[in-house]
């Protein structure tokens, strides 16, 4: 068996065509343009790099972008004050503070600052409150994409299915089971305290990894025909291109998962650009619903 590529990179190209539509439809029919602001604090690279790409792909949409970079060294009394202003801001429908902030500030803080009607990264407790409650809210990005993919390998209807879902963080593993549960999935969350990992996932017709560990699961974890959804992004010595090269990698070992899986995520390419393609619909989501104006479909 070869496995069925589920290709994220054009899917959020899908995904960026509905949004700029969207855009423009209400550019012409309530005469504003939905506005996303980010905010980066500090030099971090990697998110330098997520912060321009959210810009460039905010702007080539048609929205409005709104760029605070801040000194590592500011003050978290400073941050928490441009959040409140950015909620007060009627030009401003998402807020998105770039993670992980410098260590002298508290996220939890700022995450609770973040107005939850404009809150496009879905962390806020509101936003996530409503995912347990199966009610409508905004979701966040990568759990949000890793479903759109799921369903986009096995149809709409992935009610009675057994998923398994490896990594329990806030911000992929807890919300993507939630997600997965409200999908009529029947769910399981494995963890570092899990016993017989392996036996697990080979339960599972949709196994979600998101561990961060570089090719952690095997190809004889895999239940034959599975949809595997690997949302690591991990960056590991690649010899094979030279002294000091580097690759990007998955937390499934891909090459093995090919031959037992029906269907699979590549790393690049596969859940990575739909975190921006549905941040980018939140904030058209957030802005119809803080105006009270019909949602597109996206």
């Amino acid at each position: 068996m070869t496995a069925k590529v589920i290709d994220g990179k054009a899917r959020a190209a899908t995904i960026r065509e509905s949004v700029k539509a969207a855009v423009a439809a209400i550019k012409a029919g309530h005469g504003f343009e939905p506005g996303l602001a980010v905010v980066l604090v500090g030099e971090d690279p990697a998110s330098q790099v997520y912060v321009s790409s959210k810009v460039r792909q905010t702007e080539e949409c048609g929205m409005r972008s709104i760029e605070h970079r801040l000194p590592a060294d500011t003050p978290e009394a400073e941050l928490l004050a441009l959040v409140r202003s950015l909620n007060e801001d009627p030009f401003v429908d998402g807020i998105l503070v770039q993670m992980p902030l410098p260590s002298h500030i508290d996220s939890d803080a700022v995450v609770l600052a973040i107005d939850p009607a404009k809150d496009v990264d879905g962390l806020h407790p509101e936003n996530a409150g409503r995912i347990v409650l199966g009610k409508s809210g905004l979701v966040p990005c990568t759990p949000q994409g890793c479903i759109i993919l799921t369903k986009d390998a096995l149809g709409d209807d992935l009610s009675g299915m057994n998923a398994v879902v490896l990594g329990r963080s806030i911000l992929v593993g807890k919300p993507v089971a939630l997600l997965l549960q409200n999908e009529n999935c029947t769910v399981t969350m494995a963890h570092s305290r899990t016993r017989d990992i392996p036996a697990l996932c080979r339960q599972a017709d949709i196994l979600v990894a998101a561990v961060g560990r570089p090719a952690m699961v095997k190809g004889d974890w895999i239940k034959p025909g599975a949809t595997v959804i690997d949302v690591g992004i991990n960056r590991v010595a690649a010899p094979e291109k030279g002294e000091g090269k580097t690759k990007l990698v998955g937390d499934v070992a891909y090459a093995e998962a090919t031959d037992v899986a029906g269907a699979i995520t590549p790393v690049p390419g596969g859940v990575g650009p739909m975190t921006i393609a549905c941040l980018l619909a939140n904030t058209v989501r957030a802005a119809c619903r803080i105006r009270g104006i019909e949602e597109p479909a996206l």
